[in-house]
């Protein structure tokens, strides 16, 4: 069996609040080290009903709490702040918990130039691609993004998490400079600087993609590990799995590629009450797709069915999550893994009851062979 990973949010749950959900995840990443899981990590998002606000400091909190599991950070938005800063931060932590910090790293959903889209011009339609299946993995069309990164909503938040009139660096070139202040190679106009915190710690960058872009290219060719976002772009994933290994260099780092695919899953005793609790599920995306951002999740006896409108905008992520017993949800992760070669998974499953989300993961570690 090859290892399972964790990935939380810190989402908060209707009728609940942000302490709690901190809380809830400081007590999963306890009982993940207890149930064998390899990796605990921390997602980032601002302004919707996550508490993954700040990973550096909630990995933190996590190590403290915990004694053996790696921590990191899935993945620090780049173009929300500096190489200093994530060196700086990480290598703090690094100092405190030496050899359990995983320093991921990521591109924001922020492009370049977006602007809301003028109604009077029709947007240009793409190709269609068919729903496919890989060996027993669901490849569904991708959904087009094209709107919801236009939409003045999210453009106004995403410009407040920079300085005004501040333009983010090259994803690349942050890396690189990420890589040399870790390295004590850092030169900026001629003069050597050194990141203290920082420079020395053994820190490994990770890149966190979705799709066979920039970010997929670039961790291979600077010789990283890659983790490919099935359960948020399952249309695009394998791809970037691919684009990963045809341009992976070895490097200081990796002899070999390392890949991590992840997939969105709901676990419980038997496949009814899993299909229960996952039965809000579609209505939480929906609210992060409509542009709203995600709302507090839903309690599932509380939800009205979806409507067609509505369930049309989030199928790729419900066919694309696991739901169902320990067996039926071992099965599809193991077909996961096997078209894509992964060296490891890492799964997120959220319900709206604590316990519930903590029986989840304790049911397929169990089944996995972790514990």
């Amino acid at each position: 069996m090859i290892p399972l990973s964790v990935l939380d949010l810190s989402p908060i749950s209707a009728g609940s609040d942000v302490a709690t959900a901190l809380r809830n995840t400081v007590e999963l990443a306890q009982q993940a080290e207890r149930w064998g899981y390899r990796r605990f990590w921390i997602a980032e998002h601002h302004f919707v009903a996550v508490a993954s606000a700040a990973p550096a400091v909630l990995i933190g909190q996590i190590a403290a709490a915990t004694n053996s599991i790696r921590v990191g950070s899935a993945a620090v938005q780049l173009s929300h702040t500096t190489a200093a800063a994530v060196v700086e931060s990480f290598g703090m932590l690094d100092a405190f918990y030496p050899g359990r910090i995983d320093l991921g790293l990521g591109r924001s959903a922020q492009r370049r130039g977006v602007k809301p889209r003028d109604p009077a011009k029709p947007r240009a339609p793409r190709p269609p691609v068919e729903w496919r299946e890989v060996d027993g993995v669901v490849i569904p069309p991708p959904f087009d993004l094209r709107t919801l990164l236009a939409s003045g909503r999210v453009q106004a938040t995403m410009a407040i998490l920079q300085q005004p009139e501040a333009v983010a660096p090259d994803f690349a070139e942050q890396v690189g400079d990420i890589i040399a202040m870790l390295a004590g190679t850092y030169r900026v106009d001629g003069f050597d600087v050194h990141a203290v915190p920082g420079e020395g710690a053994a820190l490994t960058p990770w890149i966190f993609g979705s799709s066979k872009g920039r970010s997929a290219a670039l961790a291979g060719a600077m010789g990283l590990p890659f983790v490919a976002s099935y359960h948020l772009t399952p249309a695009t994933a394998l791809e970037a799995v691919d684009a990963y290994r045809a341009a992976f260099v070895p490097s200081a780092y990796l002899p070999r590629p390392y890949v991590v695919v992840s997939a969105d899953v709901v676990v419980a005793d038997d496949t009814a009450t899993a299909r229960h609790l996952a039965a809000s599920y579609g209505h939480w995306v929906y609210s992060i797709r409509a542009g709203g951002g995600a709302i507090p999740y839903p309690d599932p006896a509380d939800c009205a069915p979806l409507t067609d409108e509505q369930r049309a905008v989030v199928i790729d992520r419900l066919a694309t999550q696991f739901v169902g017993s320990p067996d039926e949800v071992a099965q599809r992760l193991h077909a996961l893994q096997r078209v894509t070669g992964a060296d490891e998974l890492v799964i997120t499953s959220v319900t709206h009851r604590h316990r519930d989300r903590l029986r989840s993961h304790e049911l397929i570690a169990r089944h996995w062979g972790l514990t």
